[in-house]
């Protein structure tokens, strides 16, 4: 097989990136005493909520506008916004050219919303950097963003969050980090699905792990090193998606990474599992300490199944303006504590009449 790997025809890279995490946080303790009388537990201390007001819409407008700060164009520049997502708050009606008109970026743009599982945020940027790489256009947009859909008393409640991340790509001279090239491993493997009219995804329980997450986050990432030339240790950082914190290590010490490279990025035991923007806004955590010259490997899972994988470098730019916008570990830090009955109601999970 030849051309595994993505290459643009041109170089591209991040010109603009930011996160957004709501303020609620629902401690595992609580889902622990409402469902299993106190006992159990794990890693997992808190989960990102959104609130009455927020949505994948509200919260992509959010981390959009933070990238746009950072990257200093003009919304009229970008060409495409695309919002990855399994939690849209419309069936039918997009939630991109909600988004697009929020900042500025219409009507004379390309837009859509992507959906695989947890990797439609990575799949957006994939598409990012084809049509930048192509010249088709200068900036696109690419989202990831989700609100938390696990079923009450569901293993999946304590991980599944709120949040995620938004990324301009652009040329490469402009950016702050290149996309050096990306490489994407799927099959039909169902781990988890929600048919259409359920209000909760299912899940293949221990069958989510080997044949699901490790087998396509391990191959993607192997993949992707064997055609750049590389080896763990050329890399700074490390990000993979991570429905839990389990997940992640592991997937990192199958393929030879350090507690160290993983963990700047490794968000889901103070945040949750943010899905569509999992990966990515674990990317941004890492942009927010990275230095110049820094190799970073970042891959993303979605159900399904599938994973891209990324090998991105680092550039002076990143100094000049990660400062523009709030960083990651501010809204982590930003919290409010909430009980399950405040949850429940949050997340529309007691229906009424």
């Amino acid at each position: 097989m030849t051309n595994r790997i993505l290459k643009p025809n041109r170089g591209v890279g991040i010109i603009g990136y930011g996160a957004y995490v709501p303020r609620y946080r629902l401690p595992a303790t609580e889902i622990t005493r409402v469902w299993f009388g106190g006992k159990g537990g794990g890693p997992v201390k808190e989960k990102a909520v959104a609130g009455l007001d927020e949505d994948v819409i509200t919260m992509s407008i959010e981390a959009a506008r933070n990238a746009m700060a950072r990257a200093g164009i003009d919304p009229s520049d970008l060409r495409a916004v695309w919002v990855g997502s399994e939690s849209h708050p419309y069936a039918v009606k997009p939630s991109s050219t909600l988004v697009a008109e929020a900042i500025g970026a219409g009507p004379s743009i390309q837009a859509g919303d992507w959906e695989f599982a947890c990797k439609a945020g990575s799949e957006a940027l994939v598409a990012a950097v084809a049509m930048v790489g192509a010249g088709m256009g200068d900036y696109a947009l690419a989202i990831g963003m989700d609100t938390a859909q696990g079923k009450p008393g569901d293993a999946l409640e304590y991980t599944a969050a709120s949040g995620g991340a938004a990324y301009i790509v652009g040329p490469a001279e402009n950016s702050l980090a290149v996309i050096q090239a990306s490489y994407s491993y799927v099959t039909d493997t169902p781990d988890f699905w929600r048919r259409a009219h359920q209000i909760y995804p299912e899940h293949g329980q221990r069958f989510t792990g080997e044949p699901a997450y490790f087998q396509h986050v391990t191959s993607a990432a192997k993949t992707l090193m064997e055609e750049m030339g590389t080896t763990p240790a050329d890399y700074a950082f490390a990000v993979f998606h991570q429905p839990n914190t389990k997940f992640p290590q592991r997937a990192g010490q199958l393929l030879g990474f350090t507690d160290e490279q993983i963990k700047t990025g490794l968000l889901s035991p103070v945040i949750g599992n943010t899905y569509a923007g999992a990966a990515l806004i674990g990317l941004t955590a890492v942009l927010d300490v990275a230095k110049p010259g820094d190799r970073l490997l970042v891959t993303s899972y979605g159900s399904g199944a599938g994973s891209d994988s990324f090998d991105i470098l680092v550039t002076d730019k990143i100094e000049a303006r990660r400062d523009r916008a709030t960083k990651t570990a501010e809204y982590i830090a930003r919290r409010t504590e909430i009980d399950y009955a405040t949850y429940a109601r949050m997340r529309g999970k007691i229906e009424m009449g």
